[in-house]
């Protein structure tokens, strides 16, 4: 009997366990019904308030009205306290950068170099003296510094002796627009005399059929004169910055 009983006790406890264990299988936190847990929040939901978070502040903009207060508009309330309109503090968003920056530089393709001109004040003698020369402008560019200038032996480029060059005045940008031109002034040491004429110095006087004029930053340039032929003594030059001024 004892045995029997003890049994039928066991027995009874089981089925319970099962009938409890199927229970709460059908019950998990993906059933239908009462959950036995916490369902995972969904990727849209707001995220849950702190229990006692802002006590007596005011909320965020999208937040829940806490316990015992008044919710705002757009806002939450901590306990016991009022929610504010449109609480919370929004980023800044980062302004546009600028449109500023460096003008563009005259390259090799935005300038035409035009012949040499004998100028008006040139140094006595009778030689070439001085020189002007502009470069016109195919497009918006700003050109800065002073010419380089070589001697080319024959008219040809191969045959270059460059010149030592002296830089007269201070160089500052020069803006040009499609059509404007820019001015520089080569001044040399003057021929003197007749026929083949001499040099004060004692040196030998040097005439090149074209010069090659080199551009700051827009490439060399092989150049003539609109009238004769550049003239002078000692190889070297005297050269002015570019300028919108046309020199005498």
């Amino acid at each position: 009997m004892q045995y029997t009983a003890g049994l039928r006790r066991t027995a009874t406890a089981l089925a319970a366990a099962a009938a409890a264990t199927a229970l709460m299988t059908g019950c998990g936190p993906t059933g239908d019904t009462g959950a036995a847990g916490p369902s995972s929040p969904t990727a849209s939901g707001p995220a849950a308030t702190p229990a006692g978070a802002s006590t007596g502040g005011s909320g965020g903009s999208g937040g829940s009205s806490g316990t015992g207060g008044t919710g705002g508009a757009a806002g939450s309330s901590g306990t016991g306290g009022t929610g504010g309109t449109g609480g919370g503090t929004s980023k800044p968003t980062p302004s546009a950068p600028g449109g500023g920056g460096k003008p563009k530089a005259c390259t090799i393709e935005d300038l035409e170099v035009s012949p040499a001109h004998q100028a008006d004040d040139r140094p006595t003698g009778t030689g070439t003296g001085a020189v002007v020369i502009s470069v016109k402008s195919r497009s918006v560019c700003t050109l800065l510094g002073f010419p380089q200038v070589a001697g080319a032996g024959n008219g040809s480029p191969g045959k270059n002796l460059p010149l030592a060059t002296v830089n007269s005045g201070t160089a500052a940008p020069v803006a040009l627009t499609p059509g404007a031109r820019a001015w520089t002034k080569l001044t040399f040491v003057n021929v003197q005399g007749e026929a083949d004429g001499y040099c004060v110095s004692g040196s030998t006087p040097v005439v090149f059929p074209t010069l090659v004029i080199r551009v700051p930053g827009a490439g060399s340039h092989q150049i003539a004169m609109d009238d004769g032929q550049f003239a002078e003594c000692d190889n070297k030059v005297t050269v002015t910055p570019f300028s919108l001024t046309k020199p005498s």
